[in-house]
């Protein structure tokens, strides 16, 4: 039987989920890990579940891998999920494959070698975003008929990569499509997409009448196509593109002048072994990008130069440049972004001149092995916005250094080897709102050299050792990030606010406050990341106290013990992570319900490697709100039976990953939990292991464990008591009558006693040796083999009068009573069991009348049961109560090899002796 389709939340994404929570992002990646069922056979599914900023509620992204069966799998995808990423072999994509998901918007296929038929995508309306991915290394072969798109409406993004689209021909393209990629596909010439997308390029339909499509697209992509060589002539006839992707493609770039396109903006050539930069094609397009990275070109010739006059961004990263011509910024008077990154410029920076006026706002010099930057380096780029000099082995900075940077808003200087800063190396820079000094090797820091811009509001400072900071801070901090190895030490004597900070991110083994008894205060925070540190900066350090705003909290602590641990003063936390805090090696235990009772507003709780030990209902009290519960790479974690209590309220997705459990029947509610809970989508256990005791190593399921050891007794447990309630509420409708009728049937079932007391016998009359009760699927197995052998007289047969409900039951007479009747007025019944069987409805119900007349009519019922296949008895309708009233002789297997009639005859008619007697008696 299918189970639920299980939620997934990988670790590693769990961040992106908190921000996502915060209303920061729109949506998460998660790896598809879920199984369903037997998983040799049936797919894996996992899930985004991303916070809408937009709308209320949680909205869902599935992901199904291992696929066989495609109908299989989607009847296990809820019908409004937003985001279906399909990865198995599928050989073909029937019409209305898709017909039940009509709010569907992003489908990615990943099924090998498939066939579209022309209503595969009949019923998407809604669908932005179809792509068809294999990432084999052998391309394979895709089929789409001509229309296989046009209910797609909608459509702006069509992506095809790893497949060769070689036997489609005549492909119309909604007329709505702005992006369309071929990734690795057997494209050998551009003239080919006239013959695949004839609507794409004017002119160059087969068809007398082509639905109309703009002919201008954002971008087209056809990178990764090795063996791209041509370009036939216009082949991109009347095509106007914003964005034109060519990397690692050995096309000559030269080759468009003569491709029939008529608009192109930005240019992509990334990998394609350039040596230089290609001025015609610049020129002749106008182009305003040009991107080539991580090519050949060593040295930019002048002449080039001079065609590249429109280009607003040029990226030339990790081409072994060592030289800028003298009249590089001259002759790009237009250029806004500048990518220099991964090249060997330095050890002294020199930059060509350039017009006063020149528009540069973005440039980017990380990693060029540059030492010394010179007075008035960046005097020729007065409107320069972003500078990025990360990597580098800069080790002093100056006022003049930067000089002429009025404008500056982002500088970048991590990862150099910085010791110093004088008071006013940032006076030059009035504008800056981001500086990023990670990596550096500064050991004390004051307010004082960071004043001259007025608007500082994000700040990252790092060392590899210890690091003290000195207030003033920067009024206008809005985020900040301090990273030490050893220790932070605020040096804060008269307890100077953090007014406006709302980001904290602090990675340090230990944070100081000197004086001792000073306070830090943070009464904007929303956001706080602590990694490394120790629990104390919760109590002693007087850190964090109050945090009336906070929302977010990702403590992960390499310390042992938790002892100190106490998150008050957080009204409003809504998402909260703990790992690394080892509570099994603390003095004394910590509890999670006393960590977490003055959290109300509580929607998202991850905790990873906490050792635990024991969850009950108490953990969680007053946690109303919580909605994602993760429990990661925990030891002996127990489930106490009291969570039952709470499973109405559990959280919509409860996420077990590398959880180990106790094995202990107390657990035992956790499989019905897990797959049959209507309000929770649990994930984790079907792959989880639990253990007897600490030395116990072998690797036991979870849930083999307890249906093996555990679900008899609680099954007989519930049986006792819906039987009691049963028993009861009968027994309170019989008061409630006033003629007592049922002191008739009491003084029947009394007589019948003093009849066996005394000798005598009740004289019942038996129209039928055997009622048999068997499935349509049965029947012919019934009525070709069983009857003949039971009803043909001696000796051939067992000479038995069989009662079959489809050859004895009256025309129009009601089944169930007919049923009752008829066993009523059998000396047994006979259940032919199968697989099939146990299925049948009308099976199911003869089954409980005659197990109704085993506990009901003691003594005057008899019930046989003849297995066809392997069934295991649990599975059988209350298999408990029919344990204790059948006994060995009342089953016969003939699931094992050839039957022998004449042995199975003469037992079965044995049996029939026995239960009249029985009847008798």
């Amino acid at each position: 039987m299918m189970e639920r389709p299980r939620f997934s939340f990988p670790l590693l994404s769990l961040l992106l989920l908190a921000l996502m929570s915060l209303g920061l992002m729109s949506w998460a990646w998660t790896a598809p890990n879920c199984t369903i069922g037997d998983s040799s056979l049936l797919p894996n599914i996992s899930y985004y579940i991303p916070f809408c900023t937009l709308a209320p509620g949680l909205h869902l992204f599935a992901s199904c891998s291992n696929i066989k069966n495609l109908a299989q799998t989607l009847r296990a995808v809820p019908r409004d999920t937003e985001a279906l990423c399909l990865q198995g072999t599928v050989t073909i994509l029937p019409a209305d494959a898709f017909e039940h998901f009509p709010t569907l918007q992003l489908l990615r296929l990943q099924l090998g070698a498939i066939r579209i038929t022309s209503g595969t995508f009949q019923g998407l309306d809604q669908l932005q975003h179809l792509s068809f991915e294999n990432h084999a290394p052998c391309c394979l072969s895709l089929f789409l008929p001509p229309d296989a798109l046009e209910p797609l409406g909608f459509l702006n993004t069509l992506s095809f990569h790893g497949y060769c689209l070689n036997y489609s021909q005549d492909i119309q393209l909604p007329i709505s499509l702005s992006r369309l990629t071929l990734r690795r596909s057997c494209l050998t010439d551009l003239q080919e997409l006239q013959g695949l997308f004839p609507n794409l390029v004017s002119g160059s339909s087969h068809t007398p009448s082509p639905s109309p499509r703009t002919p201008f697209l954002e971008l087209l992509d056809l990178s990764a196509n090795l063996q791209l060589s041509r370009v036939g002539s216009q082949a991109l006839r009347g095509l106007q593109l914003h964005s034109l992707r060519l990397d690692g493609t050995p096309l000559s770039v030269l080759d468009l002048l003569g491709s029939g396109l008529l608009h192109l903006d930005s240019l992509y050539l990334v990998g394609t072994g350039a040596k230089k930069l290609p001025g015609n094609v610049t020129g002749y397009f106008a182009l305003r990008a040009l991107d080539l990275g991580r090519n050949q070109v060593w040295n930019l010739e002048d002449g080039d130069l001079l065609s590249c006059q429109s280009l607003e961004l040029l990226s030339l990263h990790a081409n072994g440049l060592q030289l800028l011509p003298p009249s590089f910024l001259s002759a790009l008077p237009q250029l806004q972004r500048l990518n220099l990154s991964v090249n060997k410029l330095g050890p002294t920076l020199v930059l060509p001149g350039g017009l006063v006026s020149s528009n540069l706002r973005v440039l980017d010099l990380s990693h060029n092995e540059l030492c010394v930057l010179p007075c008035g380096a960046f005097s020729s780029l007065p409107q320069l916005q972003e500078l990025w000099l990360s990597g580098n082995n800069i080790s002093n900075l100056s006022r003049e250094s930067l000089e002429g940077l009025r404008w500056l808003k982002t500088l970048d200087l991590s990862w150099n080897q910085i010791k110093m800063l004088t008071p006013d190396w940032l006076s030059s820079l009035p504008a800056l709102t981001s500086l990023n000094l990670l990596g550096t090797h500064l050991e004390h820091i004051s307010g004082r050299q960071l004043q001259g811009p007025l608007k500082l509001s994000h700040l990252q400072l790092g060392s590899p050792g210890m690091m003290e900071i000195y207030p003033p801070w920067p009024p206008a901090l809005l985020s900040l990030e301090l990273r030490a190895e050893s220790s932070i030490v605020f040096r804060v004597p008269k307890g100077e606010p953090f007014l406006f900070l709302e980001n904290f991110t602090l990675q340090t083994t230990f944070m100081l406050v000197h004086p001792n008894n000073a306070t830090l205060h943070f009464p904007s925070l929303r956001h706080l990341t602590l990694r490394g540190c120790s629990t104390y900066i919760f109590s002693q350090q007087r850190v964090f106290l109050g945090l009336p705003l906070l929302e977010h909290l990702h403590f992960w602590s390499d310390h042992n013990g938790a002892g100190d641990l106490h998150l008050f003063g957080m009204p409003r936390l809504r998402v909260l992570e703990l790992g690394n805090l080892d509570f099994l090696y603390t003095a004394r235990s910590v509890q999670l319900e006393m960590l977490l009772k003055e959290l109300p507003q509580l929607q998202v709780l991850a905790l990873s490697n906490l050792n635990l030990g024991n969850l009950s209902a108490s953990s969680f009290r007053g946690l109303g709100r919580l909605r994602l519960l993760l429990l990661n790479s925990e030891w002996a974690l127990g489930l106490d039976s009291s969570l039952q209590e709470l499973i109405p309220q559990m959280p919509q997705y409860v996420y077990f990953s590398d959880v180990t459990f106790t094995c202990q029947c107390e657990s035992s509610w956790v499989g019905p939990w897990a797959t049959r809970a209507p309000n929770t989508f649990v994930y984790g256990l079907e792959k989880s292991i639990c253990k007897a005791n600490a030395s116990d190593y072998s690797r036991t399921p979870l849930l083999a464990f307890l249906s093996g050891h555990c679900s008899h007794d609680s099954e007989f447990q519930a049986f006792l008591t819906s039987a009691t309630l049963v028993l009861l509420l009968t027994f309170l409708a019989l008061l409630s009558c006033p003629k007592w009728p049922w002191l008739h049937r009491l003084r029947t079932l009394f007589h019948a006693w003093w009849w066996k007391l005394g000798g005598q016998h009740p004289r019942n009359q038996f129209h039928y040796d055997v009622f048999i009760s068997y499935c349509e699927q049965d029947q012919a197995w019934v009525l070709e083999e069983l009857v003949p052998a039971l009803e043909q007289p001696l000796p051939d047969g067992a000479g038995l009068r069989l009662c079959l409900p489809e050859r004895d039951f009256g025309v129009g007479q009601d089944r169930m009573d007919a049923t009752a009747a008829s066993m009523e007025s059998s000396r047994a019944t006979l259940c032919v069991l199968s697989h099939q069987a146990l299925g049948s409805p009308w099976c199911s119900l003869e089954m409980r009348i005659a197990t109704h007349n085993l506990v009901a009519k003691p003594g005057t019922a008899c019930l046989l049961l003849l297995f066809l296949e392997p069934i295991d008895r649990r599975q059988l309708h209350s298999y408990h109560r029919l344990g204790r009233w059948l006994q060995k002789e009342d089953y016969f297997d003939l699931s094992q090899g050839k039957v022998e009639w004449d042995a199975f005859c003469e037992q079965l008619r044995k049996r029939l002796r026995k239960a009249g007697r029985e009847r008798e008696d």
